[in-house]
């Protein structure tokens, strides 16, 4: 509940009253969200932890601007993703807008954990001394760094990739433990489906494999391996395909297993297009990446 104050002045050139000289009336304003809402977060968050510039034109950056949360996309053991709608009214001249998100909420629980987390992340290092230690000892503050650390990864290999021109989703912001990124849509309104959920025909396949050499091609050339490509980690949003969940992105040459990790992904990507129709052979596909890298 906020106050809306209107100023008047109430001079009067015959009997001037300095007691009447200013009034203010008050106007209650009703601004209670619903349970489902709340103001978007867009300013509260660091600079940069905002999304890279030049920035798509929905994106919306308003201050009055609402969030509201319109159901749960996925759930997994490391994180949950929300459908939001972050939208502003009109306002004078200026039009109602609004855009739809995926908020993606890193779990901070005793039970959250990545599936061979420790050798995603050798070669990686934490700043704070205090945090490493808390994260090795396993307590409530280190389990909550660990799963903004997690974020903030993600955040990192999107922003990176995505002004690489990888196809990945627009990284819209970062707060703690929550990643709001651009919602993948299948162009009638709901998600667009995993790869491994589509039967593209032949031509299409072809236009999806030379997509996803391209991404891989420019994940390598920024010496990164996604370190967890299949294809439940790839959309298909018609004839496009976009790379998703990139917490795990492996340095292929800083990490002891960055070989390994982008030889799976060749093997399990390639499988998967055999499988279709299209014969790919993983070796030629892991050479030609490496030719990136070096």
């Amino acid at each position: 509940m906020s106050t809306e104050y209107e100023f008047t002045s109430n001079y009067s050139d015959l009997e001037p009253d300095p007691s009447d000289a200013f009034v203010f009336t008050f106007h209650s304003v009703d601004e209670d969200l619903g349970p489902d809402q709340r103001w978007s977060t867009w300013l509260d968050v660091e600079r940069g932890s905002r999304g890279p510039e030049p920035r798509p034109d929905w994106v919306v950056t308003e201050q009055a601007a609402i969030d509201t949360e319109l159901g749960v996309l996925k759930t997994g053991k490391e994180a949950d993703v929300f459908l939001v709608e972050r939208a502003v009214e009109a306002i004078g001249d200026n039009p109602a807008k609004s855009s739809l998100l995926a908020a993606k909420r890193y779990r901070t629980e005793e039970h959250r954990s990545f599936h061979r987390s420790t050798s995603y992340v050798e070669g990686r290092r934490t700043r704070n001394s205090r945090d490493s230690r808390a994260m090795a000892k396993k307590t409530a503050h280190g389990r909550s760094v660990a799963a903004g650390g997690w974020a903030y990864a993600e955040w990192e290999a999107l922003n990176r990739l995505w002004v690489a021109g990888v196809p990945v989703p627009y990284p819209v912001q970062v707060d703690g433990t929550e990643l709001l990124m651009e919602f993948i849509d299948d162009g009638e309104g709901g998600a667009a489906p995993r790869l491994a959920q589509v039967r593209p025909p032949k031509e299409l396949l072809g236009q999806y494999f030379e997509q996803l050499r391209g991404g891989m091609r420019e994940l390598a050339r920024a010496g990164l391996a996604h370190g967890d490509l299949s294809p439940y980690n790839v959309l298909a949003q018609g004839e496009r395909i976009v790379m998703i969940d990139l917490p795990q992105v492996v340095d292929i040459v800083g990490n002891p297993k960055g070989m390994e990790f982008l030889l799976r992904d060749c093997h399990n990507m390639a499988t998967w297009f055999t499988n279709r129709g299209l014969e790919i052979d993983e070796q030629e596909l892991f050479a030609d990446l490496l030719t990136m890298v070096f």
